[in-house]
């Protein structure tokens, strides 16, 4: 594309516009590079908010721009497109340029998530500081963003607009550019190792312009009618020439953090969930997996992100702090001040709001993931096994400061684990991840200790004159002076749990015995579980075993109400072999965590085996009502859990089933007609005949009654019409339509071909030998019933 030295913004815009559909990406990208560094700052200003919306598309999700979240790594278009918006690249490159002259763009406060939103609408200015002065008033609705905030706000808002993938493709959220992207920018502007590297663009000061210093006259009050910053020396002005780079580029990395926090956790107030802790609350916003999916994320790479904090400023006295660089300080406050309370009433709507159903998986992993910052240190430790790694000393504070994290979020977890299917490996899995986990050394005991901190009595901090219990959010700030370890460890313990769940909240003990009591309920569960994963791989066997290839010749029995094909019963027994392991380690891990003894367990196991074998073949527990049975809360239970089931089977006439898959059409009907035809001419010769008691008699019935199928359907809760109606001795040739018995008899008359033997010869061997076969068949059955 020509570069004209005159050519007006308007112009620009246009043949940009006109250019994006009708050239290859890489081509675009290319043109778009050498205009960025060839046109004034207030030339781009009018195309940015334009190529914004063309790479991360429209706010509303109709337009999907590049479509970062389906593009993967094996598309062509992938490494063009990370190229372009790599934090050192061109995209990058505009937003600094744009930056340095201070250009304003508009942002609308209706996408910004529901909290936020109503505090905006309603006159109050959030507490998050990147929303300070950037409000006009009267409200217009809109907020106005430096370049790098508007840059990021739509990144962020990407991630939240509704997906518009290509029909029928399936990809996978951690490989997608998108995903990468996020974690690209937060290891660059949050780096565990030195300092953010300086923008690739300066000005003829030599500076880039950090967001402007906030108003003192802004129209907004925040809650409680405090302004703060995120850190003691947060910058909020211009730096000169000769600032420090680190403390020149710190606020880009406050504002990426404060962007992502605020945009993909901030969906459910504090003041909401402290009122209505209630599963049936309905909140209008419902994450996706791949939203929690870059949750986690973000959770994993600010562990790491505070954990290279450097040692001596860890142990150094309050007043290092001071001589601390701003990286090093964001470091040191990033996850309670930034993270833990959003994430902590993201986590307990998405624990009480999530389906009971294996894509939880994505909410467990987030929340074991921050429950667990010593992963993330980058220490290698050589003990291969989760549950023999010591937790250090050192992550006791840690513990204590996010005691709800460990303790509700577990309580939580237990209610949602016991009405979930265990027999179900996926399901199993998670009972055994959360186990492993709490099972490590050391862990629990940092657990009874935060809680022990809790129960001090209230004079333990009565010293501690005109404080009372705030959170950062409430005035109180993790950067004041230290207290003595004592004392304020209580008070920091205390200052969590009130802060996100009121002053009179009733905190319930991880260790207490109503929580034992509810362990103990889960571990008869998973034992309870185990028992039918059991009877589900004896089924399973049996059933494989029936099917085998002489049973497919027509050995075995035919059951019409049996859906497992052979590699549904080999998955199957793969699956079940899979939740014997993780229930089995889920109840060791358990038992460890709780101090249970191994006699208790037995006896638990024992009980559930005695109560399982008693009620084996009992239906799950009903009451009897005007409409027939209904379930009970236990029969629920029974069936989540897979103790119980109905045998659901067809209760009709078994002529006029639905056609099956294995069957022929036409000749289900055709066959139909006729035996119909012949049940009407000969019903009385056949009722006369299964009336005998003699062997002919035996093999009428045999051929012409259901009898199986009224032993059968005692098993099922079926009403008293159904039970008192009078099965009619009838002729059925409903098998002739079935495709295997077709396929038996043309190979049967090849044989009888290849022996020489005609089309009526071998009409007449094959109903002799069947007749011979259910002649046999029956008097063995006979036999057996008489033993």
């Amino acid at each position: 594309m020509a570069v004209p030295a005159l050519q007006q913004p308007s112009y620009l815009l246009a043949n940009l516009k006109a250019d994006w559909t009708n050239k290859p990406l890489l081509q675009r990208c290319h043109e778009l590079c050498k205009i960025i560094d060839d046109y004034p700052a207030k030339d781009l200003h009018a195309i940015f908010p334009w190529l914004v919306e063309s790479v991360f598309g429209s706010l509303d999700g109709i337009l999907t721009g590049l479509n970062l979240r389906f593009l993967q790594a094996r598309a062509a278009e992938y490494n063009i497109a990370m190229d372009f918006l790599d934090p050192s690249g061109p995209m990058m490159k505009l937003v600094y340029k744009l930056q340095a002259e201070e250009y304003k763009y508009e942002f609308p406060v209706s996408y910004l998530p529901g909290p936020i939103k109503l505090s905006i609408q309603a006159g109050v200015l959030p507490d998050c500081p990147l929303f300070h002065n950037k409000i006009q008033f009267p409200m217009s609705g809109l907020l106005f963003l430096n370049p790098f905030e508007y840059y990021m706000f739509n990144f962020a808002s990407s991630l939240l607009a509704p997906k518009n993938y290509p029909p029928g493709q399936h990809v996978s959220c951690s490989d997608s550019a998108y995903f990468v992207l996020v974690d690209t920018y937060l290891k660059y502007f949050l780096p565990t190792e030195g300092n953010v590297p300086p923008s690739p663009f300066s000005d003829t000061r030599g500076t880039v312009a950090s967001p402007a210093p906030r108003s003192p006259s802004v129209p907004y009050v925040g809650k409680g009618g405090y302004s703060t910053g995120l850190l003691k020396r947060h910058i909020t002005h211009q730096p000169s020439v000769n600032a420090d780079p680190a403390a020149q580029e710190i606020w880009r990395s406050e504002t990426l953090l404060q962007v992502f926090v605020e945009m993909w956790l901030h969906h459910y107030s504090l003041e909401m969930y402290q009122k209505l802790q209630s599963p049936q609350v309905k909140e209008p916003f419902t994450p996706t997996e791949e939203h929690v999916l870059v949750v986690r994320l973000l959770v994993k790479h600010l562990h790491a992100f505070s954990s290279s904090l450097k040692p001596e400023t860890i142990s150094s006295s309050p007043s290092a702090h001071s001589h601390s660089s701003p990286l090093e300080e964001l470091k040191r406050v990033v996850v309670q001040r930034f993270v833990q309370q959003k994430l902590y009433v993201f986590l307990q709507h998405c624990f009480g709001h999530w389906p009971l159903d294996a894509s939880f998986r994505a909410i467990l992993e987030t929340w074991l993931s921050y429950i667990q910052p010593w992963r993330y240190t980058g220490e290698k430790n050589t003990q291969a096994d989760g549950q023999n790694r010591t937790v250090p000393d050192k992550w006791a504070s840690f513990v204590q400061e996010n005691l709800l994290m460990y303790t509700k979020l577990f309580q939580v977890f237990l209610n949602r684990a016991m009405r979930t299917d265990l027999v179900n490996a996926k399901n199993a899995l998670m009972i055994f991840r959360v186990a492993k986990v709490f099972v490590q050394p050391n862990l629990s005991d940092m657990i009874q200790k935060g809680e022990q901190l809790f129960l001090e009595p209230e004079h333990a901090i009565l010293q501690r004159q005109n404080r009372v219990f705030l959170t950062p959010s409430h005035g109180g700030s993790f950067l004041s002076s230290r207290q003595p370890m004592g004392t304020d460890s209580v008070f920091k313990v205390k200052s969590h749990v009130y802060s996100l769940e009121g002053q009179d909240c009733q905190y319930h003990l991880m260790f207490g015995p109503d929580l034992r009591k509810t362990v103990l309920k889960l571990i008869q569960i998973i034992a309870q579980a185990r028992q039918t994963a059991k009877r589900i791989s004896d089924h399973s066997t049996e059933m494989a075993a029936n099917n085998s290839f002489l049973s497919w010749f027509g050995v075995g029995s035919l059951d019409h109400n049996n859906t497992f094909s052979g590699g549904e019963m080999d998955d199957l027994g793969e699956g079940v072999k899979k939740t014997h392991e993780f229930l089995d380690k889920a109840l060791d891990y358990l038992c460890q965590i709780f101090r249970l003894n191994a006699g208790q367990l037995s006896q638990l196991i024992v009980n559930v085996a005695s109560v399982d074998n008693e009620g084996a073949s009992k239906l799950p527990d009903c009451i009897p009502s005007e409409n027939g049975l209904v379930l009970t809360d236990l029969g629920r239970l029974q069936i989540i859990n897979g103790l119980r089931r109905f045998e659901i089977e067809y209760q009709g006439d078994p002529e006029l089933q639905p056609i099956r898959s294995y069957e022929n059409a036409f000749l289900v009907r055709l066959l139909f007609q006729i035996s119909t035809f012949m049940n009407a001419r000969l019903g009385d010769h056949m009722e006369a005949l299964c009336s005998r008691q003699d062997l002919l008699g035996r093999l009428g019935r045999h051929y012409l009654s259901s009898t199986s199928v009224v032993e059968q359907r005692r098993k099922s809760p079926v009403t008293r019409q159904m039970r008192e109606r009078p099965q009619r001795v009838r002729l059925s040739l409903r098998v002739l339509a079935s495709y295997r018995t077709l396929l038996v008899l043309l190979l049967l008359y090849m044989l009888f071909a290849l022996l020489s033997f005609g089309v009526l010869s071998s009409t007449g061997l094959v109903l002799i030998v069947s007749f011979l076969y259910e002649l046999l068949l029956n008097f063995f059955n006979e036999k057996l019933k008489t033993q």
